[in-house]
């Protein structure tokens, strides 16, 4: 049950506020008819800037003095940099940032705000309010507390001052504990997004309604519009609209204004499928566990991700496709690769791979690499956001409008990206350096998402603070927040094409050789310098005069010599290698 409007001041005048009329029912019997919180403003939409988060007990006060700040300053309903920054008391850069993620985790383009980034974008007032909700939003805690042996804790720091658990959990301690389990899975999360959501829907409806005459819960009213636009927090598992599923909005003559319905009813429609969807996933969570199962319903294992996406695969063998991810979970020394048509929806998981070459090469919105280790991991295209956490020793070859990387030791990011990677929380010894592969559909997955490879932000990362607020086990008391490790680019003597091997490719289709996004001068020079010196081998070793024997001889000592570089190479996971194109 949704409780009383939350957050009211002890000694200010009473405010008209909501709660249900009756106790929440079950507002459908049916699974189909499920309302679920959308991953994407939870888990992309988060940003550690202290002066986005109100603390919880001045929550909703503070807000609606906010909402009454940018409606003067606003007149238009639109909120851009400028207005935000004043409002806040944030540079104008973070409020920039901040309706360019707002932007990545809308339900749909919204084009007036675009990517957040071009001149005069600004965002819906109602959209702007709910972002800056949810930013009080704490991630689940994991079950249980770990243990490890001490043969890798000189890995991975012990403590850490960005969340103080996930970080001390190096991938390798991860997968050699078998503490997967305890780890919330994707139903535990859900869970603890629609609690949150039930928790506070009250508030957040009273911040979205319009006040007319009337006395009590008849005084705050939504429109059909203003109701959409909590699309942005909840959805229907079957894609139903909101207001096509709500009886009081169902069916409205799109030539005739819906009149605004009552928020306490609203109120009780919401409380009614939230208690419903919390009560049916709480029960099959408990059904899962009950069986020993570490895994929820909605997650793909490893023998899933195996077998289930394959390219015969329908939507109805891979129960991912539901929740619009894919995920590859779990892999160890080995290759997989995804084409679009393996990928079930928009997004995509990569979970817990060690000492593996993962290539992804579809068109997607949304990429989480997620406690990998030892790995190489290609993404072709990604129109919203790129997240990378708590990585180890990892090479992300990315094309996307955004990256996001947090916590994460070892790595080297070779980057196609139209914004500056937003680098957070706590990075040792991060690299950038320019995207650096291709595969036959790049371009077209690029075009299709909407990345841009005439810009390349690559080595221009915007670095936040350390320490995570939205962490619910934060930092050890007394610590305060600095800024975190930047990335340094990586030396153009080191910098290397990729090579997606050919048979990973369309059938019928030659591979294309050209990088879409156009190397810096210094890495071309020495790619060309490379090219050069490969070039006079090759002449030089054709020009020799030497007979059977000798030749023999010569094919022996190189191929000894390419399998000793093979095997020392930290990276090649004994199954691929760097090249460097013809």
């Amino acid at each position: 049950m949704a409780d009383e409007a939350l957050d009211q001041p002890p000694d200010a005048a009473p405010s008209p506020s909501l709660a249900p009329a009756t106790p929440p029912a079950p507002a459908t019997s049916s699974p189909a008819a499920l309302l679920r919180p959308r991953r994407e403003a939870f888990e992309h939409g988060l940003l550690p800037i202290p002066k986005l988060i109100f603390p919880e007990g001045m929550l909703a006060q503070t807000l609606a003095q906010l909402k009454e700040k940018l409606a003067a300053s606003v007149p238009d309903g639109r909120v851009r940099a400028a207005a935000l920054a004043e409002a806040l008391q944030i540079p104008q850069e973070q409020a920039a940032l901040a309706l360019g993620t707002l932007a990545a985790v809308l339900p749909a383009e919204d084009p007036v705000l675009g990517d957040g980034a071009m001149d005069g974008a600004a965002a819906d007032i109602r959209d702007v309010l709910l972002f800056l909700y949810i930013q009080s939003y704490k991630r689940l805690v994991p079950r249980s507390a770990h243990k490890d042996s001490p043969a890798v804790a000189d890995v991975w720091p012990s403590t850490s001052a960005f969340d103080g658990y996930l970080s001390a959990l190096s991938p390798i301690q991860l997968v050699r504990s078998n503490s997967r389990r305890f780890m919330p899975s994707q139903a535990d999360e859900e869970i603890h997004q629609l609690s949150f959501l039930q928790k506070h829907m009250a508030n957040i409806l009273t911040l979205l309604a319009d006040s007319v005459e009337g006395e009590g819960d008849d005084s705050l009213v939504l429109t059909m519009e203003t109701f959409e636009h909590l699309g942005f927090l909840v959805q229907f598992s079957e894609g139903t609209s909101l207001s096509q599923a709500a009886t009081f909005f169902a069916n409205s003559d799109p030539d005739m204004p819906a009149v605004p319905v009552p928020a306490a009813q609203v109120l009780d429609w919401m409380s009614q499928n939230i208690a419903f969807s919390l009560e049916y996933s709480s029960e099959r969570s408990v059904a899962k566990e009950s069986n020993q199962q570490t895994m929820s319903d909605l997650d793909v294992t490893m023998a899933e991700a195996n077998t289930s996406h394959s390219r015969n695969s329908t939507p109805s063998a891979n129960p991912a496709y539901y929740r619009n991810v894919t995920f590859v979970e779990g892999f160890s020394k080995t290759s997989v690769v995804k084409h679009a048509s393996d990928v079930k929806g928009n997004s995509i998981k990569v979970l817990n791979c060690h000492d593996s070459v993962i290539y992804i090469l579809a068109p997607l919105k949304y990429a989480t690499v997620y406690g990998c280790s030892d790995a190489t991991v290609v993404l072709g295209a990604v129109g919203k956001v790129v997240k990378v956490e708590h990585c180890e020793r990892v090479h992300i070859i990315a094309a996307a409008k955004r990256i996001c990387i947090a916590n994460c030791r070892e790595c080297i990011f070779y980057l196609g990206v139209n914004h500056q990677p937003l680098v957070l929380g706590d990075n040792h010894k991060l690299q950038v350096a320019p995207f650096n592969t291709c595969y036959p559909q790049l371009q077209d997955h690029m075009m299709q998402v909407g990345v841009d490879p005439s810009v390349n932000k690559w080595d221009q990362p915007f670095v936040l603070g350390v320490v995570d607020p939205h962490d619910s086990l934060s930092h050890p008391a007394g610590v305060a927040d600095v800024k975190a490790e930047s990335a340094t680019c990586l030396d153009p003597d080191l910098f290397t094409s990729f090579l997606i091997p050919s048979w990973f490719g369309d059938e019928g289709q030659e591979p294309i050789n050209c990088n879409p996004f156009p190397l810096p001068e210094i890495y071309e020079a020495f790619q060309s310098k490379k090219r050069s010196a490969l070039e006079d081998i090759q002449k030089m070793i054709r020009e020799l005069q030497l007979d059977e024997n000798r030749k023999r001889e010569l094919a022996a000592a190189l191929h000894a010599q390419f399998k000793d570089w093979l095997y020392g190479n930290v990276l090649a996971s004994h199954r691929h290698v760097f090249f460097s194109r013809n």
